[in-house]
Parts: structure tokens; sequence; C-alpha cells
């Protein structure tokens, strides 16, 4: 990295994640959450990026450098790349692929730019990681002048934790990334299965946007397209559709609950709802996992990261009960305890099983100073 700090911004659809780091340590950090709510003190995320500027000036050094996480790149962004006039507008025209994530990684680019005049901002994409996918897993089986017109591939995200994550449990294995098989599951209130092969994703759960793939928090992952059909002919609107798959479906269209130690606390209590939800969610990723088994060829680890996937022993032992054919067997012990970065495998497992915290500002962080360092 970089001898000066590095900001990382990481925009959602309603809060601002970020971090000042400066040769792999965080300097500081934090998250402005309900950007646009009622009653909240930002109203949009340029009015977040000019707070979060002025708390970091009264305490710590100037940036020397600005990382943005950019959810979708499309086909034209497949690294890393620093930001100008002419890419920013790229980017802004590819908010039709993902109207709820592009606009404010735009807006905090924007405002960013016009605080720190002159210093090197880079864009860093969640879609990047996945770009070299192999064409039987990135292509659907559309028209093909269809598909290419209109950009309709599998795309793939949360590249950044991806990728980070991968190289975090290379080395909590003590083993090199070149020659690591991994199953990443990434489980949030967004979750994705991704297949890595020697650092390189080969197959990925989200598709287009990310609403395809595992059951999610209000996200009702893989679903057959005539359902839409079914109910626009029913009378229902495309926009009352996609909130249907966007924010009523996963968790919470089957339960009512997205937040996964509710569904728990309530699947323990004996509400059938919650564990139906419950049963469903694992049920996916287990189907996943043996799926990415058959793509890879080998296995050598599943790993479990993001919200759920670091803190649910619950949610880590059901997804992957049953798959000990497969070389992969969870200790009940190693699940329920130890640091935070943990192999959780059964002694003599086939098949490491392991619990890696993810750091999407600090992979911001590393693959801004990547793009910024002189070619050799």
């Amino acid at each position: 990295m970089t001898v000066g700090p590095i900001l990382a911004l990481n925009a959602g659809s309603s809060s601002l994640k970020y971090a000042l780091l400066r040769n792999g340590g965080r300097l500081a950090g934090g998250t402005v959450a309900r950007i646009g709510e009622p009653g909240e003190p930002e109203a949009d995320h340029g009015g977040a990026v000019v707070r979060v500027l002025d708390e970091l000036a009264r305490r710590h050094p100037a940036p020397v450098a600005v990382g943005h996480r950019i959810v979708h790149g499309g086909d034209r962004f497949r690294r890393p790349t620093v930001l100008d006039d002419a890419v920013l507008a790229q980017i802004e025209e590819l908010s039709v692929l993902a109207p709820l994530h592009n606009p404010p990684g735009v807006a905090v680019i924007r405002a960013a730019r016009r605080a720190l005049t002159g210093v090197p901002q880079v864009a860093v994409f969640d879609t990047a990681f996945h770009a070299d996918m192999p064409a039987e897993a990135s292509r659907y089986a559309l028209d093909t002048a269809t598909a290419t017109r209109y950009g309709i591939r599998r795309y793939g995200f949360h590249g950044i934790s991806v990728r980070y994550v991968a190289a975090a449990t290379a080395t909590l294995l003590d083993r090199p990334l070149a020659e690591l098989h991994l199953i990443v599951l990434h489980l949030g209130n967004g979750a994705s299965a991704t297949a890595v092969a020697g650092g390189r994703g080969v197959d990925t759960s989200m598709g287009m946007t990310p609403l395809e793939g595992l059951v999610m928090g209000t996200r009702t992952g893989d679903i057959d397209p005539a359902v839409a059909f079914h109910l626009a002919r029913a009378g229902l609107s495309t926009d009352r559709i996609e909130e249907l798959y966007q924010h009523r479906g996963g968790l919470f269209g089957l339960c009512g609950d997205n937040d996964m130690r509710r569904v728990l606390a309530r699947a323990g209590a004996g509400d059938e709802a919650a564990e139906q939800a419950l049963a469903a969610y694992c049920h996916r990723i287990r189907k996943y996992v043996g799926a990415y088994h058959a793509v890879l060829g080998r296995l050598d680890a599943v790993v479990f990261t993001a919200g759920v996937g670091e803190h649910s022993p619950a949610v880590r032992g059901r997804a992957l009960a049953g798959l000990e054919p497969l070389g992969i067997v969870v200790d009940p012990a190693r699940n329920a305890a130890g640091p935070p970065a943990r192999v959780i495998s059964a002694e003599g497992g086939r098949v490491a099983v392991c619990v890696v915290p993810t750091d999407e500002e600090r992979g911001i962080a590393e693959e801004t100073a990547a793009a910024l360092r002189p070619a050799r």
C-alpha cells in the first residue's frame, strides 16, 4: 500500500461505510446509516460524505487516495479503475443494471471529488472479481443477439468481499491461494455463493443483478422466471413484481422477519413459519455447495463470511448437515467457539470448513493502492 492513508468509501442504498487505512492498519472507520430517512440528519449520500470527511479531518491526516465500492461495472470495468469524468459518466450509465446501488455510489464519488480536489480516486467494482468467469457459467441460455444488445449475463456480486476472504483463507490454512479450490458463502442480508479456483471466480450464485441465487433477507433468490409472467397476467405491474421479489421475498416473505437472529429465536420457540424459512434458507445453501463442489471437481474448503456467516453457528451447522459423504463435517465445539477466523471442521475431514471475517473496506483500500501503483 502507499505510505499515506487511503480512505475507503462503501456506499449502500441508504448507508455509507468508511474506513481510513494506512499500510493495512485501520486508523478510523464507521457507518452513516439511514441516509435520507425521515428524522435522520443526512438527507443524501453527498451530505454523508461531507460529514465523514469533516470528522476525519479533525483527528487524522488527509488521505492520499480514495477508493470507492461500486456495485455494478457491467462488461466495461473488469479491474479497479482510476476515476475521471468519462469513467464516472459510464458508471452512471450502468445504473440501469443496479438502480438501488450505483446511484448512491455515483453521488459519493461526486461529493468526494469536490471535497478532495487533486486526490486520486479509484472505483473498485463488486463485479470485477467475476469478470473472467468461463462463458458456460456467465452466459444465460437466451438468444445471443438479445443478450448482447441488452447486456444480459451473469455478472456476480460481493466480489470485493470474496477476493479478500479467499486470500485470508489461504493465510488461515497456510497454503498458497493458487492451489486452493474454495466455496465462499457470503451470508448477510444479501447472500451469495462463489466457487473459487486458484483465486479466480469460476461460478457464482448472483446473476445479472443481486437478486438471483440464495434465499436472502428480503430477496427471493432463485425463482422460476414464469412467476413474473403469471403475476403480470394477473394484473400486477412490473414495479409491483420487482417490489415483491426485492423487498418482500426471502426470509421476510416466508416468515415476516429478515433478521436471522429473530428467525432463529422464533424457530427455536416452535414457530412453524420461522422454521420453514430457516429450512429453505439452509437447503438453498446446501444445494449450491453440492453444485459448486461438482463445478470445481475437488474442494479444499467451504468458507463462511459476512454477518450471518460469521456469527451464526446454527446456520453454519444446519446448512452443511448431510454433506458428510462429500468430506464436509462440522465439529460442533469448534463451530460454537473460538477466535473470529478459525477452522470449524472435524479433525481429519477431507474438506476444511472455515469462518473468515470479511473486510470490504480493507479490500477496497488494497485494490485502490494496487491500481495507483506504478507499473513495472
